[in-house]
């Protein structure tokens, strides 16, 4: 129910503020109205895609040090309303305050990074004479902006997240269009200020909270030269079918597992699976879902790991002390419950929680799942970790691979040839070593394989995305 206080926010359409249909946004713990957001129409969408195709004759001119000092500003502009933007996301996302204010230091970055990128030379030079017929000719290799960018975030990253699609944007030259989640539209038009007065041209973003039946023309529509989507794989898979000649970028699903053999550090294997397995109920797609425990060691590692899991705490999401809240919405809670009977049904134990109140689910340990159970093969997201033995290295091996996600994968050992054995041998876009698949840092590559994406994020591979090289060939003679 909103009041008075409850705040309200315009859509931003190429620089300017403007209202639409307006919808409420409540908080999943407790539905409490968080604001009220002026949703966009059809034919706003065509406005905004009319101003990029414009505003790109503009940004793809704009030299290399202006695009990097816009960059420097927008992170300068976050830190400078971090508190506020943290709120933000724990209210509308119902992450804890404490990991949303990891996500706005994330955030300033990923903007700061692309800064960087956006100076750094990717030129190359060619030696033509390296086939006959070259002599006499020079050749460079430069990267030229691929036009508007259609851009669509999810709803449990919803700052950072769009920075990583706005960020190599701005860097490369590109003018976006940008469908935020429809929960968590309020901290995406917070940053659209503070674009709008970084020194980037206005005309050149949109944030537009759109019906999901409205935003097909960022899919379809031949004007944009990328799409770049964030969700879930049965979405983004149609979406990459409807796309047409456009480049796309897709950031999908996974169901990370984890290996822990009997030379790791079983204290730091546990303590790192609790945070990778937990933080934000299990909202991340890079989220610990499935952990293999080498046999002779499961009973050291479990008891370490269950105590820690046992003591965390679920509360509000402004509450300090709170690790996990609510999950996005009751359609999720009604699944996992879902999930977690069957697996009951088929000889499963919830070893720790397995009990669902409101829209809070329980921190839960499965044990005895067997791999085509929906807790283990599909993406669960939600506070929910299978752990499962293996007798040797290599079975492990196959059992993460007996998925079909690849997005990251963990692996705690000491032994470096099993550290290479399961770089050569996972089929993920990402192995982390002494360390759970959800540890990621901005710049580094970020995708997956199989159902779990294509392309890759990080802002020097996101420019790479957003740019077209292009050859020059100069004759001496």
């Amino acid at each position: 129910m909103t009041t008075s206080d409850t705040p309200e926010y315009r859509f931003f359409l190429a620089g300017e503020w403007r209202t639409g249909a307006p919808y409420t946004i409540a908080c999943p713990y407790d539905g409490a109205a968080v604001a009220v957001v002026h949703r966009a129409a059809p034919a706003d969408l065509e406005l905004a895609i009319q101003a990029a195709v414009r505003a790109f004759e503009t940004s793809r001119r704009i030299p290399l040090h202006r695009r990097a000092a816009a960059l420097r500003a927008i992170a300068a502009g976050i830190e400078s309303r971090a508190e506020e933007l943290a709120r933000s996301i724990a209210l509308e996302a119902g992450k804890p305050i404490k990991q949303a204010r990891v996500e706005v230091a994330r955030s300033i970055t990923t903007f700061s990074t692309a800064a960087d990128e956006a100076t750094r030379s990717h030129d190359e030079a060619l030696r033509l004479d390296a086939a006959p017929g070259g002599e006499g000719r020079q050749a460079i290799v430069r990267r030229f902006p691929i036009g508007p960018v259609a851009a669509i975030s999810p709803f449990n990253f919803p700052l950072n997240l769009v920075a990583h699609k706005l960020a190599p944007a701005i860097a490369a030259g590109c003018p976006v269009v940008l469908k935020p989640a429809s929960q968590t539209p309020v901290v995406a038009l917070k940053l659209a200020e503070i674009i709008a007065a970084s020194g980037w041209p206005p005309e050149a973003l949109s944030v537009l909270p759109l019906a999901s039946r409205d935003a097909a023309p960022l899919v379809e529509d031949e004007r944009f030269g990328l799409l770049t989507f964030t969700g879930s794989p049965a979405v983004g898979w149609d979406m990459k079918r409807r796309a047409g000649r456009k480049r796309v970028t897709l950031e999908l699903g996974g169901n990370a597992g984890v290996i822990v053999h009997s030379d790791a550090d079983l204290a730091v294997a546990a303590a790192r699976c609790v945070m990778g397995g937990f933080s934000y109920a299990g909202q991340s797609c890079i989220s610990v879902q499935r952990i293999f425990v080498h046999a002779p060691v499961y009973e050291a590692f479990m008891e370490r790991f269950v105590p820690q899991v046992q003591a965390l705490n679920v509360g509000h999401p402004l509450d300090e002390a709170s690790d996990l809240s609510a999950l996005i919405g009751a359609s999720e809670t009604e699944r996992v419950a879902a999930w977690l009977d069957e697996a009951r049904a088929a000889g499963a134990e919830c070893l720790v929680g397995g009990s669902i109140q409101g829209g809070v689910v329980a921190p839960t340990v499965v044990v005895r799942a067997s791999p085509e159970l929906r807790v283990n093969c599909q993406e669960i997201f939600a506070p929910v970790v299978t752990v499962q033995t293996y007798a040797t290295f290599e079975e492990a091996l196959a059992a993460v691979n007996n998925s079909d996600f690849g997005l990251q994968a963990g692996v705690f050992t000491r032994d470096v040839a099993r550290i290479f054995q399961a770089y050569e041998t996972l089929e993920v876009g990402g192995v982390i070593v002494n360390d759970v698949p959800t540890w990621r840092i901005d710049p580094m590559p970020y995708g997956g394989v199989k159902h779990s994406g294509f392309g890759r994020e990080g802002l020097r591979y996101a420019i790479e995305e957003m740019t077209e090289p292009k050859l020059l060939v100069i004759n001496l003679m």
